[in-house]
């Protein structure tokens, strides 16, 4: 009897080693077969087990990860963090979870994992072991840090208190920053209510300017900054700089970014009343010097006093252009404020240029004027403005080439356009000036042509009078080598 149960209980003894040793090389081929890095523990925490994966990952082997070897790869800003982790579920017997970066064993770099364990208990409820996994969780962790950020920064732009935010659905405003809501006098129960109307906040003479903008948001998803005006909740005006994008993902939504233009407007229309006060208060006593040198001159000449006449005479010519200049002064003001007048009279181009050259030429000794093409031209225009375009072009031809001898003008006609050519071969503009030399104050960089007297209102004017005729300037120049401005006018302007 006693052999029988000793026989027995040895035969169940081998049966239960069987079936241990049978399910421990069913998990371990699982094990090798999951995506994750694959790892058991004694009860202790001491690594026992690591699968194929987590060797190739830290490019270790498994007598090299067991034990405590595997804390080697941990990042060690995460290590004190997930030792803890560890040690109060080993103490507690409490299934744990925690992510840590893990290094790369052939490169070097980190990656984020998600690790996951908890315990194998026996019979006696005793825990005999503890199975875990890391899930490759980095770009998860990327993503979501990419997002924080992004969050982080719509955050910080959404409350920026120099840039009014809206969000729009079509002509709606669905949605602002508190500085949006501010410059508009707009409320946040306004908003709710769906009070807000884009459309109905721009003044009537804005409304085509308005109007393209969205067409060029529609084609492009964007539009450039554009100048405009806010109508206030409260019926005042705000000067506003706009532009707005299209949401990727949201076609029907469109953000909109506003800066407050007022304070700079207020600076252009102040300089632009210094301007005119300036020039009114300057004109006046040197139109009286003009006068006076002019009748000196006249009983100097009868008295045969020559070289006193010549004198005079460079006197008078400094006089007219310091007359000049505030002119130009005047008119730059009266285009800011779209006042320059222009007359309507026949002009002869041809007689006119003619006329220029020959007067300029007894003032700009330094150079020789030549004149190509100059044939009757009957032209429909103001001749004052007229000789403002050429004198500022042949006067920027001398004092930009001094060391030429030559500057030469060319009247071309074709059945469309007339065109007046100012060559010189002088110092030349750079690429990147050719645009900005049209602009108001503008003047060329460079350490020669910052020697050149002028205020760098010559071509903004010669452009904006160009323009009122439906004409264009172009400039063709290279370093070194002198430049050409080319003006032309449509026929249909023609007498």
């Amino acid at each position: 009897m006693t052999l029988s149960n000793t026989k027995q209980t040895t035969c169940v003894t081998l049966t239960s080693c069987d079936q241990l040793l049978a399910s421990e090389e069913s998990w371990r081929v699982l094990a090798e077969i999951l995506p994750q890095l694959v790892w058991t523990t004694r009860a202790d925490g001491c690594v026992d087990y690591t699968n194929q994966r987590f060797c190739d990952y830290t490019h270790a082997t498994p007598e090299q990860l067991q034990g405590y070897g595997w804390g080697q790869f941990l990042h060690p800003e995460d290590a004190e963090r997930v030792l803890t982790v560890r040690a109060h579920a080993f103490r507690t017997g409490i299934p744990y979870e925690v992510e840590y970066r893990l290094q790369e064993g052939q490169t070097g770099r980190y990656r984020w994992f998600l690790a996951r364990a908890m315990p194998v208990r026996d019979e006696a409820g005793h825990i005999v072991r503890w199975f875990g996994t890391s899930t490759d969780i980095d770009e998860q962790k990327r993503t979501e840090e990419a997002l924080r950020q992004s969050q982080e920064c719509v955050n910080i732009l959404m409350s920026s208190s120099i840039i009014g935010i809206a969000i729009t659905e079509g002509e709606q405003i669905v949605n602002a920053n508190d500085t949006y809501l501010r410059m508009t006098g707009y409320t946040r129960e306004d908003l709710r209510e769906g009070r807000i109307n884009w459309m109905q906040i721009t003044p009537p003479e804005y409304l085509a300017q308005t109007l393209q903008a969205q067409q060029e948001l529609a084609i492009q998803q964007s539009t450039t900054l554009y100048e405009k005006e806010f109508v206030r909740k409260d019926g005042s005006r705000l000067p506003i700089l706009a532009g707005r994008v299209t949401l990727p993902s949201n076609s029907i939504q469109t953000i909109g970014f506003v800066l407050d233009n007022s304070a700079r407007k207020e600076l252009e229309r102040r300089k632009d009343e210094f301007i005119a006060v300036a020039s009114h208060e300057l004109r006046a006593p040197l139109t009286v010097l003009k006068l006076q040198a002019a009748l000196l001159k006249k009983r100097i000449g009868r008295q045969s006093m020559q070289k006193s006449a010549a004198d005079l005479e460079q006197m008078g010519a400094q006089v007219n252009n310091g007359v000049r200049l505030m002119e130009e002064l005047l008119d730059v003001s009266r285009i800011q404020t779209g006042t320059l007048k222009y007359a309507q009279e026949s002009v002869d181009l041809g007689a006119l240029l003619r006329e220029i050259v020959e007067t300029m030429q007894q003032t700009c000794p330094t150079h020789t004027l030549i004149l190509h093409g100059a044939t009757q031209t009957m032209f429909v225009s103001d001749r004052n403005r007229l000789r403002q375009i050429f004198i500022n072009l042949i006067n920027n031809a001398i004092k930009y080439s001094p060391q030429a001898k030559t500057v030469e003008i060319d009247l071309r006609t074709t059945a469309e356009t007339v065109t007046i050519s100012v060559h010189d071969h002088g110092l030349g503009i750079p690429p990147e000036q050719r645009e900005k030399i049209f602009e108001r104050f503008y003047r060329a960089a460079g350490a020669r042509e910052h020697a050149i007297p002028g205020l760098g209102i010559g071509l903004y004017l010669v452009a904006e009078i160009v323009s009122h005729y439906g004409g264009t300037i172009a400039v063709d120049s290279q370093v070194g080598h002198g430049s050409t401005f080319h003006v032309t006018f449509p026929r249909t302007s023609q007498a």
